[in-house]
């Protein structure tokens, strides 16, 4: 199913009744983590509903039908969760889901190739895109400043970076 969109990563089991600590993917924990909802549970992206959640330090800690021992938990480990993309919300406008985002082209203002988005770091409220390029890896804030045109559709952001940004935030590049 490609309509799926990532909310967690099983880190690992808790306890010995099945249940399993999630990395978030999510800036909507409460939602998609709550007693009744269904979560796609792996790469068969077997549909599981949520019978059991409560948080600590952040993270979910969920209970899942038929996930009922420790080493039933402990096959989950790595774990994708996802949800049905018709089931993600709509978002307040210049917000944007990560799979809306990544694999769009990145171009300055003149129209200058910068890299193609791989990943967003970062939560809502500070996230920043990471971008693969001819000289590395290089995140940019995603802030109406510095990403003044995005193109979800064109698959196209237009970025107006102060100048050393990019240089400043080269990761892995040949330097």
């Amino acid at each position: 199913m490609d309509d799926l969109v990532l909310v967690g990563r099983v880190a690992r089991a808790h306890g010995n009744r099945g249940q399993v600590i999630v990395n978030l993917e999510t800036d909507f924990p409460d939602e998609r983590f709550r007693v009744g909802a269904v979560v796609m549970v792996g790469a068969a992206a077997t549909a599981r509903a949520i019978r059991d959640v409560r948080f600590h330090q952040g993270r979910p800690i969920i209970a899942l039908e038929g996930i009922e021992t420790m080493n039933d938990a402990e096959a989950l480990a790595g774990a994708e969760l996802k949800v049905p993309a018709p089931d993600a919300r709509a978002l307040p406008e210049h917000t944007y889901y990560h799979y809306d985002l990544i694999g769009c082209s990145v171009v300055d203002a003149a129209g200058r190739a910068i890299g193609d988005v791989t990943g967003i770091e970062g939560t809502m409220e500070m996230s920043r895109l990471v971008v693969a390029g001819d000289r590395g890896e290089v995140l940019i804030p995603l802030v109406a400043e510095i990403c003044p045109e995005i193109d979800v559709r064109g698959r196209r952001i237009v970025v107006a970076p102060p100048p050393g940004l990019l240089e400043l935030n080269e990761r892995g590049g040949d330097a």
